[in-house]
């Protein structure tokens, strides 16, 4: 197991350097510090064949491509200082009223116009021997509108398992709303083709409301037995006909509270990976890509677009801030945020 650093390209003057984390079965997982962004992650099929299976792109300059900037994907990055929508882009914290960007419509997304997705992170730490590498950013009191300077630090890990962890860890001088998660975007056909063949088991009986929007309402709904319960695994070309549309889903873990373990399982059959999701978060967005454009491909010609990648994004309640007994939605001040998302591939 290795990691090796490599220049990617220079933004206002500052160079950006790429990590690539391999283990000793042919994964790589490269790590770009703009956006502590997921840019690759190869991985071999039954056969031993490496491919492709993320989002991204192999030059710096591609992330801002007039195309990609028109979408906002958001390949790959660590999403924050709050991830998903917030309604009406307010909030209110011991007395007082804070304002934020609105983004999509009057709603917040991802943490603002500038989220750490598109910050500089720096390099705590990395080794030669082992396949891990810890990045972090200081964000300033009112940064996109949200209280509190708080240091936010990330570590990726790639095991010999072929186990791709990823832990974070927070602390802020004052009470802030504060959650964060990586937006990759997987195929694990490679992208041989979209990702509807794929099947699909969340360990979930109860998803958020969201409202016409797109923020969560505070209402949580059963899912039992109905096109959605992914409770038994089910190919995600039949939901989605079954819905009329793709997956924008956050499902809740309700029983296990912050607990690290496994909820959801996904299966390409004919390239015979897997990946299993673990995490300590109470819920999980499963996204299957339904806005993403598809005038955007790697530069190899990876086809990417509507379909074509899925996102496990492991999180506290989107909108959380505004919710009534959300759980852990505002990092308190003083007080340490530990979270861990693992994602475990097979073939």
């Amino acid at each position: 197991m290795k990691t090796t650093q490599t220049d990617f390209g220079v933004l206002e003057g500052e160079a950006i350097h790429q990590y690539t984390l391999e283990n000793d079965n042919g994964v790589s997982v490269k790590i770009s510090t703009y956006g502590a962004t997921i840019t690759s992650i190869l991985l071999p099929n039954k056969n031993g064949k490496i491919e492709e299976i993320v989002c991204g792109f192999d030059t710096f300059e591609n992330y801002f491509s007039d195309a990609y900037k028109a979408n906002a994907p958001y390949f790959g990055g660590t999403v924050g200082r709050y991830c998903s929508q917030i309604k009406d882009a307010q909030f209110s914290l011991n007395g007082k009223e804070y304002e934020l960007a609105k983004i999509v419509g009057d709603n917040n997304l991802h943490g603002g116009k500038v989220g750490f997705d598109k910050k500089i992170w720096k390099v705590n730490s990395f080794s030669n021997e082992l396949a891990t590498v810890q990045m972090e950013l200081k964000s300033k009191h009112l940064e996109e509108g949200f209280p509190g300077n708080i240091t936010v630090q990330v570590t990726f890990s790639l095991t010999n398992e072929n186990e791709l962890k990823i832990q974070y860890g927070a602390i802020t001088d004052q009470d802030t709303p504060f959650t964060i998660t990586n937006h990759s975007y997987f195929n694990l056909s490679g992208f041989a083709e979209n990702v509807e063949g794929h099947s699909v088991m969340i360990n979930s009986s109860t998803k958020q409301v969201w409202d016409e929007t797109g923020a969560a309402t505070g209402e949580n709904v059963s899912v039992v037995g109905k096109a959605d319960d992914l409770q038994s695994a089910k190919t995600i070309k039949e939901v989605h006909e079954a819905m009329g549309d793709g997956f924008e889903h956050f499902y809740l873990f309700e029983d296990k509270g912050f607990e690290l373990d496994k909820v959801a399982e996904i299966t390409e059959p004919k390239s015979g990976r897997s990946m299993e999701v673990f995490t300590t978060e109470p819920g999980m967005l499963l996204y299957t890509g339904k806005y993403t454009s598809d005038e955007l491909q790697r530069e190899s010609g990876l086809q990417y677009g509507k379909y074509r990648g899925f996102c496990c994004e492991t999180h506290r309640y989107p909108n959380g801030m505004n919710i009534k007994n959300a759980p852990k939605s505002i990092l308190k001040a003083g007080e340490p945020y530990d979270s861990t998302t693992i994602f475990k591939f097979n073939w």
